[in-house]
Protein backbone atom coordinates (compact mmCIF):
# COMPACT_ATOMS: atom_id res chain seq x y z
CA UNK A 1 0.00 0.00 0.00
CA UNK A 2 1.29 3.46 -0.89
CA UNK A 3 3.34 4.92 -3.31
CA UNK A 4 6.21 3.89 -5.62
CA UNK A 5 7.51 7.18 -6.48
CA UNK A 6 9.62 8.89 -3.88
CA UNK A 7 10.51 12.74 -3.20
CA UNK A 8 14.01 14.37 -3.64
CA UNK A 9 14.90 15.63 0.04
CA UNK A 10 16.65 18.34 0.78
CA UNK A 11 17.80 19.09 4.28
CA UNK A 12 17.76 22.55 4.92
CA UNK A 13 17.88 24.75 8.06
CA UNK A 14 16.33 21.39 10.12
CA UNK A 15 13.47 21.40 7.26
CA UNK A 16 13.39 18.88 4.82
CA UNK A 17 13.19 20.76 1.33
CA UNK A 18 13.04 20.49 -2.35
CA UNK A 19 13.31 23.02 -5.27
CA UNK A 20 12.36 22.62 -9.05
CA UNK A 21 15.78 23.76 -10.08
CA UNK A 22 15.19 26.54 -12.61
CA UNK A 23 16.69 27.80 -15.86
CA UNK A 24 19.44 30.75 -15.66
CA UNK A 25 16.60 33.60 -15.32
CA UNK A 26 16.83 37.31 -14.82
CA UNK A 27 14.74 36.55 -11.68
CA UNK A 28 13.57 33.92 -9.54
CA UNK A 29 9.74 33.57 -8.49
CA UNK A 30 9.47 31.65 -5.36
CA UNK A 31 6.61 29.71 -3.91
CA UNK A 32 6.22 28.00 -0.91
CA UNK A 33 4.50 24.63 -0.41
CA UNK A 34 4.91 23.17 2.97
CA UNK A 35 3.33 19.51 2.36
CA UNK A 36 2.85 15.89 4.38
CA UNK A 37 5.87 14.03 2.53
CA UNK A 38 6.21 12.13 5.95
CA UNK A 39 3.27 10.48 8.19
CA UNK A 40 0.02 8.97 7.61
CA UNK A 41 -0.90 12.08 4.84
CA UNK A 42 2.08 11.76 3.33
CA UNK A 43 0.23 9.59 -0.38
CA UNK A 44 -1.73 12.92 -0.04
CA UNK A 45 1.35 14.93 0.41
CA UNK A 46 3.25 13.38 -2.61
CA UNK A 47 0.18 13.93 -5.16
CA UNK A 48 0.44 17.68 -4.71
CA UNK A 49 3.92 17.78 -5.04
CA UNK A 50 3.70 15.94 -8.28
CA UNK A 51 1.05 18.84 -9.55
CA UNK A 52 2.84 21.61 -8.55
CA UNK A 53 6.23 19.96 -10.05
CA UNK A 54 4.39 19.55 -12.99
CA UNK A 55 3.48 22.93 -13.47
CA UNK A 56 6.48 24.49 -12.45
CA UNK A 57 8.31 22.18 -14.64
CA UNK A 58 6.02 23.42 -17.74
CA UNK A 59 6.38 26.95 -16.82
CA UNK A 60 10.22 26.87 -16.93
CA UNK A 61 10.25 25.20 -19.73
CA UNK A 62 8.27 27.77 -21.66
CA UNK A 63 10.44 30.11 -20.98
CA UNK A 64 9.38 31.29 -17.55
CA UNK A 65 6.73 34.01 -16.24
CA UNK A 66 7.53 37.91 -17.84
CA UNK A 67 6.18 40.74 -15.87
CA UNK A 68 6.91 44.59 -16.88
CA UNK A 69 10.42 43.29 -19.20
CA UNK A 70 11.38 40.84 -16.34
CA UNK A 71 11.76 36.89 -16.93
CA UNK A 72 10.71 35.32 -13.52
CA UNK A 73 11.38 31.19 -13.31
CA UNK A 74 9.65 28.88 -10.75
CA UNK A 75 11.32 27.89 -7.64
CA UNK A 76 8.78 25.73 -5.07
CA UNK A 77 10.31 25.35 -1.94
CA UNK A 78 8.56 22.50 -0.02
CA UNK A 79 8.80 21.96 3.20
CA UNK A 80 7.74 18.51 5.07
CA UNK A 81 5.92 19.02 8.46
CA UNK A 82 5.25 15.28 8.77
CA UNK A 83 1.26 15.06 9.02
CA UNK A 84 1.59 17.75 11.71
CA UNK A 85 -0.82 20.41 11.45
CA UNK A 86 0.26 22.71 14.53
CA UNK A 87 3.98 22.13 12.61
CA UNK A 88 2.43 22.61 9.09
CA UNK A 89 1.47 26.56 10.69
CA UNK A 90 5.30 26.98 12.06
CA UNK A 91 6.78 25.69 8.52
CA UNK A 92 4.60 28.56 6.40
CA UNK A 93 5.56 30.98 8.95
CA UNK A 94 9.03 30.20 8.76
CA UNK A 95 8.78 29.84 4.38
CA UNK A 96 7.75 33.86 4.26
CA UNK A 97 9.99 35.13 7.01
CA UNK A 98 13.28 33.21 6.39
CA UNK A 99 12.81 31.68 3.01
CA UNK A 100 11.33 34.94 1.48
CA UNK A 101 8.80 33.38 -0.47
CA UNK A 102 6.58 35.17 -2.89
CA UNK A 103 3.52 33.13 -2.33
CA UNK A 104 2.11 30.45 -1.43
CA UNK A 105 0.14 27.09 -1.66
CA UNK A 106 -1.57 25.86 1.21
CA UNK A 107 -0.83 22.49 3.47
CA UNK A 108 -3.31 19.73 2.51
CA UNK A 109 -6.53 19.17 3.93
CA UNK A 110 -9.01 21.42 4.94
CA UNK A 111 -7.78 21.61 8.88
CA UNK A 112 -4.17 22.46 8.38
CA UNK A 113 -5.07 24.79 5.07
CA UNK A 114 -7.46 26.87 8.08
CA UNK A 115 -4.59 26.31 10.45
CA UNK A 116 -2.41 28.15 8.04
CA UNK A 117 -4.43 30.32 6.07
CA UNK A 118 -3.98 33.01 9.65
CA UNK A 119 0.08 32.84 8.93
CA UNK A 120 -0.94 34.47 4.98
CA UNK A 121 -2.91 36.65 6.49
CA UNK A 122 -1.22 38.24 8.46
CA UNK A 123 1.62 38.57 6.15
CA UNK A 124 -0.73 39.44 3.21
CA UNK A 125 0.63 36.80 1.08
CA UNK A 126 -1.94 35.33 -1.15
CA UNK A 127 -2.12 30.98 -0.63
CA UNK A 128 -3.83 29.10 -2.77
CA UNK A 129 -5.73 26.19 -1.27
CA UNK A 130 -5.65 23.43 -3.56
CA UNK A 131 -7.39 20.75 -1.45
CA UNK A 132 -9.24 22.52 1.07
CA UNK A 133 -13.00 22.16 0.42
CA UNK A 134 -14.87 22.74 3.92
CA UNK A 135 -16.66 25.91 4.27
CA UNK A 136 -15.16 26.80 7.56
CA UNK A 137 -12.15 27.27 5.95
CA UNK A 138 -13.35 30.53 4.09
CA UNK A 139 -15.90 31.90 6.71
CA UNK A 140 -12.91 33.48 8.63
CA UNK A 141 -13.17 36.79 6.83
CA UNK A 142 -9.90 36.54 5.64
CA UNK A 143 -8.31 38.38 2.03
CA UNK A 144 -5.53 36.03 0.90
CA UNK A 145 -7.08 32.57 1.35
CA UNK A 146 -8.32 31.11 -2.07
CA UNK A 147 -9.33 27.71 -2.68
CA UNK A 148 -9.87 25.63 -6.11
CA UNK A 149 -12.38 23.19 -4.40
CA UNK A 150 -16.17 23.84 -4.72
CA UNK A 151 -18.18 23.72 -0.78
CA UNK A 152 -18.85 19.72 -0.04
CA UNK A 153 -22.45 20.03 -0.63
CA UNK A 154 -21.50 19.92 -4.28
CA UNK A 155 -20.19 16.54 -4.28
CA UNK A 156 -23.28 14.85 -1.62
CA UNK A 157 -26.00 16.46 -3.19
CA UNK A 158 -26.04 15.17 -7.00
CA UNK A 159 -24.75 12.11 -5.76
CA UNK A 160 -27.63 11.53 -3.45
CA UNK A 161 -29.73 12.59 -6.13
CA UNK A 162 -28.68 9.53 -8.40
CA UNK A 163 -29.03 7.27 -5.40
CA UNK A 164 -32.32 8.54 -4.47
CA UNK A 165 -34.04 8.83 -7.73
CA UNK A 166 -32.82 5.12 -8.85
CA UNK A 167 -35.78 3.13 -7.85
CA UNK A 168 -32.99 0.80 -6.32
CA UNK A 169 -35.38 1.19 -3.05
CA UNK A 170 -32.34 2.78 -0.97
CA UNK A 171 -34.07 3.98 2.19
CA UNK A 172 -31.31 3.88 4.77
CA UNK A 173 -28.01 5.31 5.26
CA UNK A 174 -25.19 4.83 7.57
CA UNK A 175 -22.45 7.26 7.95
CA UNK A 176 -18.86 6.44 9.40
CA UNK A 177 -16.55 9.48 9.63
CA UNK A 178 -13.21 10.33 10.05
CA UNK A 179 -13.16 12.87 13.23
CA UNK A 180 -11.08 15.38 10.84
CA UNK A 181 -12.31 18.98 9.74
CA UNK A 182 -13.10 17.60 5.69
CA UNK A 183 -13.98 13.89 6.35
CA UNK A 184 -16.51 14.96 9.29
CA UNK A 185 -17.55 18.21 7.14
CA UNK A 186 -18.43 16.34 4.15
CA UNK A 187 -20.17 13.49 6.53
CA UNK A 188 -22.52 16.31 7.53
CA UNK A 189 -22.99 17.32 4.51
CA UNK A 190 -23.74 13.84 3.47
CA UNK A 191 -26.47 13.95 6.64
CA UNK A 192 -27.89 16.93 5.42
CA UNK A 193 -28.53 15.91 1.70
CA UNK A 194 -29.76 12.46 2.91
CA UNK A 195 -32.37 13.94 5.07
CA UNK A 196 -33.11 16.50 2.37
CA UNK A 197 -34.44 13.14 0.13
CA UNK A 198 -36.57 11.56 2.80
CA UNK A 199 -33.32 8.91 3.07
CA UNK A 200 -33.46 7.50 6.85
CA UNK A 201 -29.58 7.86 8.59
CA UNK A 202 -29.91 4.97 10.70
CA UNK A 203 -25.96 5.39 12.05
CA UNK A 204 -23.83 8.22 12.12
CA UNK A 205 -20.46 7.55 14.20
CA UNK A 206 -17.02 8.65 13.80
CA UNK A 207 -13.10 7.20 14.41
CA UNK A 208 -10.34 8.66 16.01
CA UNK A 209 -7.43 9.96 13.57
CA UNK A 210 -5.30 6.98 13.63
CA UNK A 211 -7.46 4.37 13.65
CA UNK A 212 -6.25 0.76 13.00
CA UNK A 213 -9.16 -1.16 14.06
CA UNK A 214 -12.40 -0.52 12.64
CA UNK A 215 -14.32 -3.86 13.61
CA UNK A 216 -16.43 -2.76 16.70
CA UNK A 217 -17.86 0.07 14.96
CA UNK A 218 -18.44 -1.66 11.73
CA UNK A 219 -20.40 -4.31 13.51
CA UNK A 220 -23.08 -2.03 15.28
CA UNK A 221 -23.09 -0.35 11.43
CA UNK A 222 -24.28 -3.86 10.08
CA UNK A 223 -26.89 -4.71 12.79
CA UNK A 224 -28.31 -1.37 11.48
CA UNK A 225 -28.74 -3.16 7.86
CA UNK A 226 -28.17 0.13 5.98
CA UNK A 227 -29.17 0.10 1.80
CA UNK A 228 -26.15 3.09 1.87
CA UNK A 229 -22.98 2.44 3.48
CA UNK A 230 -21.01 6.38 3.32
CA UNK A 231 -17.50 6.36 4.83
CA UNK A 232 -15.22 9.14 5.20
CA UNK A 233 -11.35 10.02 5.29
CA UNK A 234 -8.28 9.16 3.52
CA UNK A 235 -6.71 7.04 1.34
CA UNK A 236 -4.51 4.68 4.33
CA UNK A 237 -8.21 5.11 5.99
CA UNK A 238 -10.39 4.09 3.15
CA UNK A 239 -8.12 1.34 1.86
CA UNK A 240 -7.88 -0.59 5.86
CA UNK A 241 -11.78 0.06 5.83
CA UNK A 242 -12.74 -1.75 3.02
CA UNK A 243 -10.97 -4.93 3.81
CA UNK A 244 -12.42 -5.05 7.45
CA UNK A 245 -15.67 -4.11 5.34
CA UNK A 246 -15.52 -7.69 3.46
CA UNK A 247 -14.38 -9.67 6.66
CA UNK A 248 -17.49 -8.68 8.08
CA UNK A 249 -19.60 -9.27 5.04
CA UNK A 250 -21.04 -6.02 5.08
CA UNK A 251 -22.43 -5.95 1.45
CA UNK A 252 -25.06 -2.44 1.62
CA UNK A 253 -26.75 -1.98 -2.16
CA UNK A 254 -24.35 1.11 -2.37
CA UNK A 255 -20.66 1.99 -0.92
CA UNK A 256 -19.39 5.57 -0.98
CA UNK A 257 -16.11 6.68 0.23
CA UNK A 258 -14.63 10.17 -0.11
CA UNK A 259 -12.04 10.48 -0.96
CA UNK A 260 -9.63 7.27 -1.74
CA UNK A 261 -11.11 6.02 -4.81
CA UNK A 262 -11.02 8.51 -6.79
CA UNK A 263 -7.14 7.53 -6.61
CA UNK A 264 -5.87 4.44 -8.79
CA UNK A 265 -3.72 3.73 -5.50
CA UNK A 266 -7.21 2.61 -3.79
CA UNK A 267 -7.82 0.31 -6.87
CA UNK A 268 -4.63 -1.33 -6.94
CA UNK A 269 -4.61 -1.70 -3.15
CA UNK A 270 -8.28 -3.13 -2.85
CA UNK A 271 -8.68 -5.33 -5.78
CA UNK A 272 -11.97 -6.58 -6.94
CA UNK A 273 -13.01 -5.02 -3.23
CA UNK A 274 -12.77 -1.72 -5.08
CA UNK A 275 -15.53 -3.05 -7.89
CA UNK A 276 -18.87 -0.65 -7.68
CA UNK A 277 -17.29 1.59 -4.96
CA UNK A 278 -18.83 5.04 -5.53
CA UNK A 279 -17.01 8.30 -4.92
CA UNK A 280 -16.69 11.93 -6.11
CA UNK A 281 -14.03 14.54 -6.61
CA UNK A 282 -13.89 18.21 -7.98
CA UNK A 283 -12.02 16.70 -11.26
CA UNK A 284 -11.73 13.89 -13.76
CA UNK A 285 -10.26 13.15 -16.60
CA UNK A 286 -13.16 12.47 -18.25
CA UNK A 287 -13.35 16.35 -18.74
CA UNK A 288 -13.02 18.80 -21.22
CA UNK A 289 -12.34 22.24 -20.93
CA UNK A 290 -10.21 24.72 -23.46
CA UNK A 291 -8.46 27.04 -21.26
CA UNK A 292 -6.93 30.27 -21.15
CA UNK A 293 -4.02 28.64 -18.71
CA UNK A 294 -0.28 27.52 -19.89
CA UNK A 295 -1.28 24.00 -20.46
CA UNK A 296 -4.66 25.39 -22.89
CA UNK A 297 -6.48 22.12 -22.45
CA UNK A 298 -7.61 19.33 -20.07
CA UNK A 299 -6.25 17.15 -23.21
CA UNK A 300 -3.11 18.87 -23.39
CA UNK A 301 -2.65 18.70 -19.46
CA UNK A 302 -3.36 14.90 -19.12
CA UNK A 303 -0.74 14.07 -21.80
CA UNK A 304 1.76 16.20 -20.11
CA UNK A 305 0.93 14.27 -16.70
CA UNK A 306 1.18 11.01 -18.66
CA UNK A 307 4.09 11.85 -20.16
CA UNK A 308 5.95 12.94 -17.24
CA UNK A 309 4.62 10.46 -14.55
CA UNK A 310 3.16 7.18 -16.65
CA UNK A 311 -0.02 7.57 -14.79
CA UNK A 312 -3.34 9.63 -15.64
CA UNK A 313 -4.01 12.08 -13.13
CA UNK A 314 -6.60 12.33 -10.50
CA UNK A 315 -8.49 15.28 -9.25
CA UNK A 316 -5.46 16.36 -6.26
CA UNK A 317 -2.63 16.08 -8.82
CA UNK A 318 -4.94 17.96 -11.28
CA UNK A 319 -6.03 20.48 -8.32
CA UNK A 320 -2.17 20.87 -7.49
CA UNK A 321 -1.40 21.86 -10.73
CA UNK A 322 -4.01 24.20 -11.21
CA UNK A 323 -3.31 26.04 -8.51
CA UNK A 324 -0.12 27.39 -9.79
CA UNK A 325 -2.02 27.39 -13.11
CA UNK A 326 -4.61 30.14 -11.61
CA UNK A 327 -1.00 31.62 -9.70
CA UNK A 328 0.44 32.18 -12.95
CA UNK A 329 -2.64 33.84 -14.94
CA UNK A 330 -3.48 35.93 -11.81
CA UNK A 331 0.51 37.76 -12.04
CA UNK A 332 -0.34 38.58 -15.87
CA UNK A 333 -3.59 40.03 -15.07
CA UNK A 334 -1.61 42.01 -12.50
CA UNK A 335 1.21 42.56 -14.22
CA UNK A 336 3.25 42.53 -11.25
CA UNK A 337 4.48 40.46 -8.44
CA UNK A 338 3.30 42.72 -5.68
CA UNK A 339 1.04 40.47 -3.35
CA UNK A 340 -1.48 42.66 -2.86
CA UNK A 341 -2.02 43.32 -6.70
CA UNK A 342 -1.73 39.80 -7.35
CA UNK A 343 -4.59 38.97 -4.42
CA UNK A 344 -6.51 41.85 -6.50
CA UNK A 345 -6.47 39.61 -9.58
CA UNK A 346 -7.55 36.47 -7.72
CA UNK A 347 -10.32 37.91 -6.36
CA UNK A 348 -11.52 39.46 -9.65
CA UNK A 349 -10.88 36.30 -11.70
CA UNK A 350 -13.19 34.69 -13.80
CA UNK A 351 -11.59 32.42 -16.42
CA UNK A 352 -11.43 29.23 -17.89
CA UNK A 353 -8.44 26.61 -17.37
CA UNK A 354 -7.78 22.70 -17.81
CA UNK A 355 -9.33 22.38 -14.14
CA UNK A 356 -12.86 24.23 -15.43
CA UNK A 357 -14.22 27.21 -14.61
CA UNK A 358 -12.48 29.25 -12.21
CA UNK A 359 -14.56 31.85 -10.34
CA UNK A 360 -13.83 32.92 -6.52
CA UNK A 361 -16.71 34.09 -4.04
CA UNK A 362 -16.51 36.78 -2.01
CA UNK A 363 -15.04 33.98 0.59
CA UNK A 364 -12.45 33.28 -1.62
CA UNK A 365 -13.41 29.75 -2.38
CA UNK A 366 -14.36 28.55 -5.93
CA UNK A 367 -17.89 28.77 -7.25
CA UNK A 368 -17.42 27.42 -10.77
CA UNK A 369 -17.21 24.15 -11.05
CA UNK A 370 -19.45 21.15 -11.21
CA UNK A 371 -17.90 18.29 -9.46
CA UNK A 372 -18.21 14.72 -11.10
CA UNK A 373 -19.17 12.02 -9.24
CA UNK A 374 -17.97 8.68 -9.95
CA UNK A 375 -17.79 4.54 -9.42
CA UNK A 376 -14.85 2.46 -10.22
CA UNK A 377 -16.40 -0.21 -12.49
CA UNK A 378 -13.95 -2.96 -14.02
CA UNK A 379 -11.11 -1.76 -12.24
CA UNK A 380 -10.92 2.12 -13.30
CA UNK A 381 -12.96 4.95 -12.70
CA UNK A 382 -16.03 5.77 -14.91
CA UNK A 383 -17.77 9.18 -14.56
CA UNK A 384 -21.93 8.78 -13.96
CA UNK A 385 -22.10 12.34 -13.64
CA UNK A 386 -22.60 15.50 -15.00
CA UNK A 387 -24.23 14.42 -18.16
CA UNK A 388 -21.61 16.42 -20.34
CA UNK A 389 -18.80 13.84 -19.18
CA UNK A 390 -21.00 11.35 -18.13
CA UNK A 391 -19.01 7.34 -19.48
CA UNK A 392 -22.11 5.03 -18.05
CA UNK A 393 -24.85 4.21 -15.69
CA UNK A 394 -24.76 3.16 -11.78
CA UNK A 395 -24.60 -0.13 -10.89
CA UNK A 396 -26.23 -1.51 -7.82
CA UNK A 397 -26.15 -4.46 -5.37
CA UNK A 398 -22.67 -5.73 -6.08
CA UNK A 399 -20.68 -5.37 -3.44
CA UNK A 400 -17.82 -7.60 -2.77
Amino acid sequence: MGFSFKPWLLSVMGATMMAVQPAAAQETLRIGAPLPLTGPLSPEGLKQQRGYDLWAETVNGKGGIEVDGTTYNVEIVYVDYESNTPRAVQTAERLITNDKVNFLFAPFGSGAAKAASSVAERYQIPMIAATASSSSVYDQGYKYLFGTFTPNQTLTAPLTNIVADSGQGVKTVAIYARNDLFPLAIANEMKASAEGRDLEVVSFAEYAIGTMDHASALTLMLQSQPDWVFITGYINDLILMRRQMADLGIKPKVLTMIAGPAYKEFIDATGPLSQNVTSAAWWHPAVSYKGEDLFGSTANYVKAFEDKYGATPDYAEASASAAGAILQLAIDDAGSIDPTAVRDALAAMDTVTFYGNVRFDETGQIDSLEPPVFQIQDGSTKTIYPEAVKQGEMRYSDIQ
